[in-house]
């Protein structure tokens, strides 16, 4: 092959068309990155292929895009995205959802919708309702034996001021037993000394009061209107001074709760709770979302998550008849009562659904003298329905001795009524 020289204007044509398909190059390259951002961009790649072509030297220089030209793509496509999430998505959204929130008529999976800051705002509301009528209480008992000689021993714990004119509802544990020094601390920075007015062992109840007036006091709930679920909140004094009215949250996890305590001892129908309790928090008050005292925290089980607190409709007649009376006297029947949560514990094969199992009666009382026998199922008490031991209680704590209650109870499915005058509570078993 022979190679011919050109001359110049053929030279000058060459570049000339040179530029020309470079230039035709870019336009078509340009047009397909643009292209490969919707959804068409592969259709009219087919289309440019496969039409008829006068110059097909136009595009036989054509090249797939450079790994570049594919990362400069991606960010036009992300920027698209970007654009039409943030503009289009939420208008369109809001004009679908706009009638149901602004009060639409939605009958099937409505759904209301709680804020996190209305539950925190609760609580909130309800320390800052009931802080200040809560207190630590601490004591000093003296112990005397052959050995050791003489020995002071520091106890501390919470309380919560029920009346303004100084009364203070806490655990009998929490005063312990026949303390020398007991001392009263509040919010407000006041120390006063407290005395001993009731203490219930077994009920793990006890009132203290202070002279004073005019104290911040907490609104007292309705235990026995509790429902599984609602909000809870503890404020004590737990591990002493240093966590000072601590505020704890959580929920009502159970009613009715019974647990074995030291000494074989047995604390019936007892609210539980998740809310946090521990050692310092006992006698402090378990609140509702309205801020109202519904218990008193009193024992913590050894799994998380386990608080438990004594009703406080078990404490309202015995409140009264001090603040009335300046002494509260129990009444008596004379028998060991259990409901059905408790007698799980006595008699496994013995079963209620409602009512007050008689399960002892001892002799010469006034349930012995009435013809109550073990056994029997007591369902009314001057006409009130009691169902737990702590309606139970409720109800003869808010008599007094020589009053006469009207019975009736069940004996072989068969329906009795009976009247029983009500006597003096031993000391052996208050």
């Amino acid at each position: 092959m022979v190679n011919l020289p050109m001359e110049d204007d053929d030279m000058d044509d060459l570049n000339d068309k040179t530029r020309e398909q470079e230039e035709k190059d870019q336009e078509i390259q340009s047009v397909r990155i643009a292209e490969e951002n919707n959804s068409t961009s592969q259709h009219i790649i087919d289309t440019i292929d496969t039409a008829p072509v006068t110059d097909r030297d136009e595009f036989r220089r054509y090249k797939r895009p450079s790994g570049l030209s594919y990362l400069a793509t991606a960010l036009v496509g992300a920027i698209i995205g970007g654009l039409i999430v943030a503009v289009i998505v939420p208008s369109y959204l809001y004009n679908r959802l706009s009638p149901m929130l602004q009060g639409g008529d939605v009958q099937m999976g409505q759904q209301v919708v709680i804020k996190a800051s209305d539950e925190l705002n609760v609580a909130a509301a309800v320390a800052q309702k009931v802080t200040p009528a809560v207190v630590r209480i601490s004591t000093v008992t003296v112990e005397r034996d052959l050995f050791f000689g003489k020995r002071s021993y520091e106890g501390v714990g919470s309380g919560v001021v029920i009346d303004p004119k100084g009364y203070i509802i806490t655990n009998a544990h929490v005063v312990g037993e026949h303390p020398e020094e007991l001392m009263v601390f509040f919010k407000d920075g006041k120390e006063l000394e407290g005395k001993v007015l009731w203490k219930d062992s077994l009920l793990d109840l006890a009132v203290v009061k202070v002279e004073a007036a005019n104290l911040s006091a907490a609104e007292l709930g309705d235990s026995d209107g509790l429902i599984v679920g609602e909000t809870s909140i503890a404020i004590g004094n737990p591990l002493g001074m240093r966590f000072e009215r601590t505020v704890t949250q959580g929920i009502v996890s159970g009613l009715n709760r019974s647990i074995m305590v030291e000494k074989g001892s047995i604390m019936e129908d007892l609210i539980q709770t998740d809310a946090a309790i521990n050692p310092g928090n006992s006698g402090g008050p378990l609140i509702n979302g309205r801020g109202q005292v519904i218990g008193i925290n009193t024992v913590k089980a050894s799994a998380e998550g386990l608080g438990f607190a004594i009703p406080i409709n078990i404490t309202k007649p015995i409140i009264q008849k001090l603040i009335k009376n300046g002494e509260f006297i129990p009444t008596y029947m004379g028998i060991t009562p259990l409901d059905s949560e408790m007698l799980g514990y006595y008699a496994t094969d013995i079963e209620i659904k409602k009512g007050i199992y008689v399960y002892n009666v001892n002799e010469g009382t006034p349930a012995a003298k009435a013809g109550l026998k073990a056994g029997d199922v007591i369902t009314h008490i001057n006409g009130i329905e009691v169902n737990t031991l702590v309606k139970f209680k409720s109800i003869l704590y808010s008599l007094n001795p020589g009053d006469t209650i009207s019975v009736k109870y069940t004996k072989n499915k068969i329906e009795y009524t009976v009247d029983i005058i009500l006597a003096e509570m031993p000391e052996e078993y208050r």
